[in-house]
């Protein structure tokens, strides 16, 4: 279920969108919506979800989730209309720069005019494209679980333990050094082991 929440990615899209300055970095409200991100919408929200609904359906539950549930009716249609917004609210965010890079590429290396009109058509062509890749791909929830887990754990995991060592540069063989090498190597395996 944690391979399934991937909201981590969008941070750092959202943080180029945050003004910065020298004397007001944009690190001040990054930091604030983090945890509240993360402490209410993922401690508070998703882990008493994850742990009730697994105790309740075990490993009987679909990529699906609301094919599981049988009723009530207006709950599981309240649910899907939740994912619908959900989903396409924060299918813009992730399409964002491919959008950019797609004009970019239209305006400077092609020479098309940066109009309206070529945004409307590039963007709603890039989403049919989507759209029908994600409708012919029988198999696309074991894909998004195999495609998050491989962004999940090095984004979670690997990158900030790497980061911390490169940054803070501690003795080799101190105990921080040590911690942050066999979490690294412990958490590679499992990551390679479920996944595969």
């Amino acid at each position: 279920m944690a391979f399934a929440y991937a909201g981590h990615n969008v941070v750092l899209e959202i943080q180029a969108t945050i003004t910065s300055t020298p004397e007001k970095p944009s690190k001040g409200p990054k930091w604030k919506g983090v945890l509240v991100a993360y402490i209410v919408l993922v401690a508070i929200c998703y882990f008493p979800v994850a742990i009730s609904g697994y105790w309740e359906y075990g490993n009987r539950v679909s990529d699906n989730v609301m094919i599981s549930l049988e009723k009530p009716v207006w709950l599981i249609a309240a649910a899907n209309v939740f994912v619908v917004v959900h989903v396409t609210g924060i299918y813009q965010v992730y399409a964002m720069p491919v959008f950019d890079m797609i004009e970019t590429l239209l305006v400077q290396k092609m020479n098309f005019k940066p109009t309206f009109m070529l945004r409307f058509i590039t963007r709603n062509l890039y989403d049919a494209f989507t759209m029908m890749f994600g409708i012919c791909v029988p198999f696309f929830g074991g894909l998004l679980g195999f495609f998050g887990g491989f962004a999940f754990a090095p984004t979670t995991y690997f990158i900030p333990c790497v980061c911390w060592l490169i940054i803070h540069k501690p003795k080799i063989g101190s105990l921080s050094w040590i911690i942050n090498w066999v979490c690294n190597h412990i958490i590679t395996k499992h990551v390679i082991r479920f996944n595969v």
